[in-house]
Formats: structure tokens, C-alpha cells, sequence
């Protein structure tokens, strides 16, 4: 009998409709999701993008909310015209919103930067002390630090270890901060950072997140958590118009000196033509970092962001997150050759990004097979993580597949079975 004949026959026999299993679908709308790759033999497939730790589409809301900014667009602070006043009154609104969203202090400050990266460079020229920082970082929260002489330790395989560790080294050495990252960017692992909060605090030292990849995901309060600063970045967290955000406690901000300086960060230059020189009086708050023309439309997209996710809900992203990956990761355990990757024996806690290696298989390999073949894009590599892909024994790096509010269930189900076929063709 066939399929049509069976369903046919179901419908005869019983008054109510029979119920078919919907597959989960995207959470949000994003560009480009209806955007089409070619593939090999000359078709074309809706392209399924599992790059979103890279950088991810813009939200719908996002897009208007620039678009309606675009209209108004001028030169915000120094202007009494109207749509100076219109565009200042966007760019700190912005602050406001992003204020709101991170939990944030009365007195925190909060600075847009160029993304993470930036953000994490503004604050290594602000610590006034020592920086310790762990090996399992993105380059971002390792290299600034590394330059100005931190203490990098070593993480141990397991998260209760690596507190070990860094009660150890603290008690034995104070430092000014513990930077560390919220979520890995190479696994998804999400560390216990209210933990290592309190854990810096208990020795008198502040505390850094790198929330890159955790913002995007899982709503954080610098209140509640105890953290002292946090950096992440526009591209990541659906809003890519070219801005950062760093946001944290205002004594070491405020007591700094500016790293960028120009107009905006003085609030008065006295020319002394005797000594030939300049006498310059900086701004405190944000304007201090802020200097030149800032980049209202990466701040908006921002702000349009953080809106849009905090009403889609913490739990519902939760949900919706945690159901694709762990359908990937069960999946992803029963094909021949595939090994997925995690730092930490007793993490418990993920994001959506999963990293693994396919036997046989070099990563740029495995890559360009599911783009050419089935219109998938992942990355490949060692994800500007090299220190602890290569202690995962992936010298030759592993390939991430990353998801976001704009994944749904069909396109991890085309993952797996691109996957499937790629380890069936090696035997």
C-alpha cells in the first residue's frame, strides 16, 4: 500500500484530522533568508547559514529601525539643528537601551566602541594594575592583554579546576582584573560567571566578560551577575552596521587617558604659543572614549537589537537554542568519523555553536563539500583561537557550525544529512 493510500485510508476511518509533526522553524526574521547558493550541478538551494558566531544577518527590525535613522541622519552633539538634535537624540537613546539590556549600573558608563575587539583594547589602556587571563580565549581577550603584560594560566579540562586555578594564582598574586570569556567561541561553553565574579571580588580584583558570543544568546546583568565590565559587538548580535559596546564601572574610564583623541573627547584645548604646545581639558563619561564622529547608525542597529531580542524573550531563545543543538549534537554523535569538541569535561551549560573534526577530512575540506553540495556555511579553521583549538588536538583546525534566531530545524536536519553523506563517501 502506499503512503497516499495509507493517509487516505487514516482520514476514512476517523472523524478528526490526523496531526503531522510542523519542524521548528526560525525564531526571528533576518536578511538574507531568503537568499539562494548555487551548488556544483548547476542548481540552486535556499542557503542554510551556520555562521552566526562569525557574524550574523541583520534582524528585520534592525534593518527598518536604520532605515528610519538614515531619513534623519546628521552630526550629533555639537549641532542646534533640528536633525542634529533628532540623530543625538537616537545615538543616546541608544546608550539608554543598551543600558537596560546589560543590567547596568547607575553608574556604569556605557561606551560604543567598533566591536568586541576594540572594546577589549579601550579597557586594557584603562586597568591600572595586573591582568590575568586564561589560554581558552578568542584572540580578542588574549593578545590586548598579552601586550601589556597579563598573566595568561592555563585552563584545566574541567570548569572546577579552572576556578581552582584561578583561586590559587589570585591568592598567591593579586591582580586589578580577571578577563574571561562568557561563552567560548570554538564550543559554545558557557563558564560560571557569577562564580568567577565572586571569586575575583573575594581577592579584591574586578572582573571582565567577553560576552562576544553570550550576549547574543543569554541575557546578562552586570547587577545581579557581579561583573565589573562587559565588551561585545553589533555583527554578532544581529545588528552588523560596523558598532561595539563596552560597558562597566566609570572610576578607571573616567581616570584614563583617552585612547583615541580628537574632537569630542575635550571639552576645551588652550593653544600656548610660548611653549608651543597645547593644554587640553578631556571629558569625563563616555565622550572621553568617544572621540571623532561617531557611528550613529552601528549604535541604533544596536539599540534596535536589544529591543527586538528582549522581546522575543530570554526563554524562548532558550528553547528555541537548546532544542537545534542538542538535535545537532545527538545527531552529529551517531555518524561514522565525526568527533565534536569540548574544553571542559563537566561543562553543563552551551550556546549554539559546535565545533567538530570529520575523519579523513581536512576542515576546509568538510567546508567546501557542504557549500558546494548541499548551500551550507560554516567556518572552518581555528576560529582566532589557536591556543585552545590546538590543545583540543586540532592543529590543522575544526570546523564550527553556529546557530542562530534565524536557523530552524530543516536546515540542522540538512547539516546532518550532508554530514552523512560525506562520511558515507569515505568508505
Amino acid at each position: 500500500m502506499s503512503i497516499a493510500t495509507t493517509e487516505r485510508t487514516a482520514v476514512c476511518l476517523t472523524p478528526t484530522v490526523r496531526s503531522t509533526p510542523v519542524a521548528l522553524g526560525p525564531l526571528a526574521a533576518v536578511t538574507g533568508a531568503d537568499e539562494y547558493a548555487p551548488l556544483r550541478d548547476g542548481a540552486t538551494v535556499r542557503y542554510a547559514n551556520f555562521d552566526y558566531a562569525a557574524s550574523a544577518p541583520a534582524l528585520i527590525e534592525v534593518q527598518n529601525a536604520v532605515q528610519e535613522a538614515l531619513g534623519e541622519y546628521a552630526s550629533v552633539h555639537r549641532g542646534a539643528g533640528h536633525l542634529s538634535q533628532r540623530s543625538t537624540s537616537r545615538y543616546e537613546q541608544a546608550r539608554e537601551i543598551v543600558a537596560e539590556f546589560v543590567g547596568a549600573r547607575a553608574d556604569d558608563h556605557v561606551i560604543f566602541t567598533g566591536n568586541t575587539t576594540d572594546s577589549i583594547n579601550l579597557l586594557a589602556a584603562c586597568v591600572p594594575g595586573e591582568v590575568v587571563v586564561l589560554d581558552c580565549e578568542h584572540h580578542a581577550n588574549l593578545l590586548p592583554w598579552k601586550k601589556i603584560g597579563a598573566r595568561v594560566i592555563s585552563a584545566p579540562l574541567s570548569i572546577e579546576g579552572t576556578l581552582e586555578v584561578l583561586e590559587k594564582e589570585l591568592s598567591s598574586r593579586p591582580a586589578a582584573l580577571v578577563s574571561v570569556t562568557g561563552a567560548s567561541n570554538v564550543t559554545g561553553e558557557v563558564l560560571p560567571i557569577r562564580r568567577l565574579a565572586a571569586l575575583a571580588h573575594r581577592h579584591g580584583a574586578r572582573i571582565a566578560v567577553d560576552g562576544a558570543q553570550l550576549v547574543p544568546h543569554r541575557r546578562i546583568s552586570l547587577r545581579e551577575s557581579g561583573v565589573d565590565y562587559l565588551a561585545f559587538s553589533g555583527h554578532k548580535l544581529y545588528a552588523p552596521f560596523g558598532s561595539g559596546v563596552l560597558v562597566g564601572r566609570a572610576d578607571w574610564f573616567d581616570e584614563a587617558e583617552p585612547v583615541r583623541c580628537g574632537g569630542g573627547a575635550s571639552y576645551e584645548v588652550i593653544g600656548t604659543p610660548v611653549a608651543k604646545t597645547v593644554e587640553v581639558a578631556w571629558h569625563t563619561g563616555p565622550a572621553r572614549h568617544e572621540a571623532g564622529s561617531p557611528n550613529v547608525l552601528g549604535a541604533v542597529a544596536i539599540g534596535a537589537a536589544c529591543e527586538a531580542i528582549a522581546r522575543l524573550g530570554e526563554d524562548a531563545i532558550a528553547r528555541h537554542e537548546r532544542f537545534l543543538t542538542d538535535l545537532l549534537l545527538t545527531s552529529l554523535e551517531r555518524i561514522d568519523g565525526v568527533r565534536t569538541l569540548k574544553i571542559w569535561a563537566d561543562s553543563t551549560e552551551r550556546v549554539g555553536i559546535v565545533a567538530f573534526t570529520v575523519e579523513g577530512r581536512a576542515p576546509r575540506e568538510v567546508a567546501e563539500f557542504l557549500s558546494s553540495e548541499y548551500g551550507i556555511g560554516v567556518r572552518d579553521g581555528k576560529f582566532c583561537a589557536h591556543p585552545v583549538v590546538n590543545r583540543l588536538g586540532c592543529y590543522d583546525g575544526a570546523v564550527r557550525a553556529s546557530i542562530g534566531l534565524g536557523t530552524g530545524e530543516n536546515d540542522v536536519r540538512r547539516l546532518v544529512r550532508a554530514l552523512e553523506d560525506l562520511s558515507a563517501r569515505q568508505k
